[in-house]
């Protein structure tokens, strides 16, 4: 039995509770990080934690955790649970002034709510999916215009995960007005010779605490970053397409919307950058 963080206590997954007036289960009125962990220790905590701190403040919602107090709870739960290899989910929500209201309660008075939890993912380094690489189906992105902030507002990418299921395929990649935005849970990329392309960030994308590294890591290696839109087609023309994310770190993708990619198996851009990634992010963990 899992060990979880609510509102200050530590407690057994099976106590856990939260109101059900809270404006994150009423309203999804509220953020979350997804921290991955490597051999014990957290994967790019501070870029999540500045994050977190971006989507709080977009939504003019307080933080109810300092920075540091952030680190120890993400260590503990590390330690009662036992994880080598996984993921902890945090959640912050404007929490409830004891009952269902439209207009945000007032700051002063309300309290949020702050969850966090591990999840072990035993083999998340070492992922056979990351061998055999993704297939992707495009959708249109119908979501809000704030993709920017990590809202728990997932509806929409859920039904573009079990649209892709359906189809026989790993995921989707989300297509407006003609251009890929990105995949429902991760940041969308191809690669034409040298070349890595992907979206700019904007409003309507996640700032990826992933994409950062791995750009950072492409442009040390020589590798050519070019920011701007691309249109499904023209992903099923590149060398290789990939995406990123915290949870998967690279994933090859070999076929879109049917149409393999090369000879439909990984190239040699997307493994490497997740080679050099999962390094880097090794050394520099906490």
């Amino acid at each position: 039995m899992r060990t979880v963080y609510v509102n200050g206590e530590y407690l057994p997954e099976t106590e856990a509770k939260v109101s059900i007036f809270d404006r994150g289960f009423l309203m999804a009125d509220g953020v979350y990080e997804v921290t991955s962990v490597l051999d014990g220790k957290l994967i790019d905590f501070d870029g999540h934690a500045i994050r977190l701190s971006r989507s709080l403040n977009e939504l003019q919602m307080r933080n109810p955790i300092s920075k540091e107090d952030l680190l120890e709870v993400h260590r503990e739960l590390v330690r009662v649970n036992e994880i080598d290899e996984g993921l902890i989910y945090l959640q912050i929500t404007r929490g409830s002034d004891g009952d269902r209201d439209f207009a945000f309660p007032d700051p002063e008075t309300t309290e949020p709510t702050i969850v966090l939890f591990t999840q072990s993912k035993p083999g998340l380094a070492d992922s056979p999916a990351a061998k055999k690489g993704a297939k992707i189906i495009s959708i249109e992105d119908i979501r809000w215009g704030r993709r920017d902030i990590k809202t728990v507002q997932l509806l929409y990418p859920s039904m573009g995960k079990m649209m892709a299921k359906k189809a026989g395929c790993d995921d989707a990649w989300m297509v407006e007005d003609g251009f890929v935005t990105e995949g429902t849970s991760n940041n969308a990329y191809i690669v034409m010779g040298n070349k890595i392309i992907t979206r700019a960030l904007s409003n309507e994308i996640l700032h990826g605490i992933t994409r950062a590294a791995v750009l950072r890591f492409a442009k040390e290696a020589q590798m050519v970053v070019e920011e701007r839109n691309f249109t499904i087609h023209e992903a099923q023309q590149a060398d290789e397409a990939f995406t990123t994310s915290a949870s998967a770190f690279v994933m090859p993708v070999v076929e879109i919307d049917g149409v393999a990619l090369g000879d439909g198996t990984p190239g040699k851009v997307a493994p490497r950058l997740r080679e050099i990634y999962l390094d880097e992010m090794r050394k520099a963990a906490v």
